[in-house]
């Protein structure tokens, strides 16, 4: 699963939108977690990492700053999450997550994903019992035992160390998120993370192909054309 889980964000961040979509994710996120964690990163472990990732997603230091400099006030927007689940091209699984100043506006946009490529929204929880909440690392190395007697050392609750083509892929309860990213800084510092984040991993698969492939990548698109979209996990998987 873990070179299967690559391949998957690879595939995906082909289909990122243009670089202005990823810094308005980006700002609008940080804003959030500064305004409702504090502005100082040494003292709000999720703005940090959030800031980590923006600077691997090369968001430019202006806009992590100017996000931050906003969240210091006391005005500002008021962004709420959502979190919208249903059946999407194929019959994949979809779990959508959302920051939004406009809960009408994002409703009806994600909705209007789901009907244009045949697709159906579902309720909360219609869905998202069939995928396990998750931190997740991924990084090149050949040794996962030696990664596991570490982590394991430093007494951190994993689910699952996979070794494929290469690639190692930690899979652990979101909570340990954390604990195992100081654990690779002061006890694996060789290992350059290519993949760290929280993230929703599907229990089961679900194959897409022939005329579902066009529509699920069209679903995609429409999906990163949300301007309140910030995530989209799934299960599909593209028949080769």
């Amino acid at each position: 699963m873990g070179r299967a889980y690559q391949n998957r964000k690879l595939s995906m961040a082909k289909t990122a939108g243009q670089k202005t979509k990823v810094y308005s994710k980006f700002g609008k996120e940080i804003y959030v977690i500064a305004k409702n964690g504090g502005t100082d990163p040494d003292g709000n472990l999720a703005l940090r990492s959030t800031i980590e990732k923006a600077k691997k997603a090369q968001v430019p230091a202006h806009v992590i700053e100017k996000a931050i400099e906003k969240a210091k006030g006391t005005g500002g927007e008021d962004y709420v999450p959502a979190r919208y689940e249903g059946f999407g091209p194929g019959n994949c699984m979809v779990i959508i997550d959302c920051l939004t100043d406009n809960g009408n506006r994002t409703i009806k946009d994600v909705r209007q994903c789901f009907t244009k490529t045949h697709s159906k929204i579902g309720s909360s929880g219609t869905v998202s019992h069939m995928f396990n909440h998750q931190a997740v690392f991924s990084f090149k190395g050949d040794d996962d035992e030696a990664v596991l007697e570490n982590l394991m050392m430093a007494d951190i609750d994993v689910t699952d160390v996979e070794l494929e083509d290469g690639i190692i892929t930690v899979y652990a309860p979101h909570t340990e998120f954390f604990k195992i990213k100081t654990a690779f800084a002061n006890d694996m510092p060789e290992y350059e993370l290519e993949v760290e984040e929280i993230t929703f991993v599907p229990q089961t698969y679900t194959e897409i192909s022939g005329d579902d492939v066009e529509m699920f990548e069209k679903f995609l698109h429409m999906l990163e054309d949300c301007e309140d979209v910030q995530e989209v996990y799934h299960n599909a998987e593209i028949a080769e």
